[in-house]
C-alpha cells in the first residue's frame, strides 16, 4: 500500500512517554506523530518506553523507529544505542550528537570550537550553589543534563541569598551567566535552516511557558533586523553541523537588543525538538510550506543506523 504522496508505506514504531522528567510532553508529541504517520500512509505503531523496550521491538520488528522521546533516556544517546544495537533505523540524531546536546557544558566546548558565542558557565554540585554565589549576579541555575526548561532558576542582580533549589533538579548543576532580551530559535531540517521564531512570555521561556497554554506566543518570522535573522540561520547550521546532528534540530538563543549582534548568544541545541503541530519546529516547517505529515513523513524517509 502506498501512501497519499506515493511513498511506499512501512511500518513505523513511534516511541514516546519514557521514563523523564519530559514523559507528559513526549506523549504527546508521540500521538501527534502517530495520527500524521498515518495520515501520510504508514502502518503506526505508539509504543510507550519502558524497561522492556528492546523486547517490544523484537515483537514489532518496525522498518523504522520514529523517536518522539524527550528529555534523559531518549535524548542523550542511550535509546539511539540500543536502536543501533538492535539494526532498526530511527529518527533524528545519533548517538554521539545527541549525549553531546544533551550535556550543556560540552555543547559549550563544541560551540566555542565552531566559533559560536556562548556565555561563561560552570558545573558545580547542588548543595554548593546552595551555599554561596558562584558567579557575580544575575545568572541562571538549571540541569546540565535536562531539556525544555526543567528547572530554570534565575538569580537576580543584586540578590543577597544563592537559590533554594527544589527536590527536581540533580546533584550537579549548571551555573550560567544570565543574558537580557529576547528568546530567539531557529530549526535545521536536514542540511536547511527552517527560520527564526520570536518567542514571547511574561518572564522566561521555562517549562510552564512552553506547554501550559497561553504560556508563549510565537511570532514567525522574527521581527529582528536582517543581520540576526541571517545569523540566527547561520548559527542554528553551524551549531546542528559542529554536534554532528541529524534529521531535525533546533537551537535556541538570546539576545540584547542594545548590543546588537555582539548580543546575540547560542544557548543550546534539542535535538529532539517538541513534534506537535504548534511546536517550534512544525511551525518553522509550516510556514517554509512543509504541512506537519510531510514534515513526520521526511524525517521516517531520512531514518537509519550509523547515525
Amino acid at each position: 500500500m502506498a501512501g497519499s504522496s506515493g511513498r511506499t508505506a512501512a511500518r513505523v514504531a513511534v516511541l514516546m512517554g519514557g521514563p523523564s522528567a519530559e514523559r507528559e510532553v513526549s506523549l504527546s508529541s508521540g500521538r501527534e506523530c502517530a495520527t500524521a504517520l498515518r495520515a501520510a500512509g504508514y502502518e503506526v505503531i505508539e509504543v510507550d518506553c519502558g524497561p522492556d523496550l528492546a523486547m517490544r521491538l523484537a515483537e514489532i520488528k518496525p522498518d523504522v523507529a520514529f523517536n518522539a522521546l524527550h528529555g534523559r533516556w531518549g535524548e542523550d544517546g542511550c535509546v539511539q544505542g540500543l536502536l543501533e544495537w538492535l539494526g532498526i533505523a530511527y529518527t533524528h540524531s545519533g548517538v554521539l550528537a545527541s549525549a553531546l546536546a544533551m550535556d550543556k557544558q560540552r555543547t559549550k566546548d563544541v560551540y566555542r570550537a565552531a566559533g559560536l558565542p556562548v556565555v561563561e558557565s560552570l558545573i558545580a554540585d547542588k548543595a554548593e550553589v546552595e551555599a554561596r554565589h558562584l558567579m557575580a549576579t544575575p545568572y541562571v541555575v538549571k540541569p546540565y543534563n535536562e531539556g525544555s526548561s526543567v528547572g530554570v532558576y534565575i538569580v537576580p542582580e543584586g540578590a543577597n541569598r544563592p537559590p533554594r533549589l527544589g527536590a527536581e533538579m540533580p546533584a550537579q548543576v549548571m551555573v550560567e551567566t544570565y543574558v537580557p532580551g529576547r528568546e530567539l530559535t531557529c530549526a535545521v531540517l536536514g542540511d536547511r535552516p527552517l527560520a527564526v521564531t520570536d518567542i514571547i512570555t511574561d518572564g522566561w521561556y521555562d517549562y510552564d511557558a512552553k506547554y501550559t497554554p497561553g504560556g508563549s506566543r510565537h511570532v514567525i518570522p522574527a521581527e529582528v533586523p536582517a543581520a540576526i535573522h541571517d545569523a540566527c540561520m547561520d548559527y542554528a547550521l553551524r551549531a546542528h553541523r559542529a554536534l554532528g546532528c541529524r534529521g531535525l534540530s533546533r537551537t535556541d538563543f538570546r539576545w540584547d537588543e542594545a548590543r546588537g549582534i555582539a548580543g546575540l548568544i547560542v544557548l543550546e541545541t534539542n535535538t529532539q525538538p517538541g513534534m506537535t503541530p504548534t511546536s517550534l519546529a512544525p511551525e518553522q516547517a509550516a510556514h517554509c510550506g512543509i504541512p506537519f505529515p510531510d514534515l513526520c513523513a521526511w524525517l521516517v524517509e531520512d531514518a537509519s543506523c550509523g547515525r
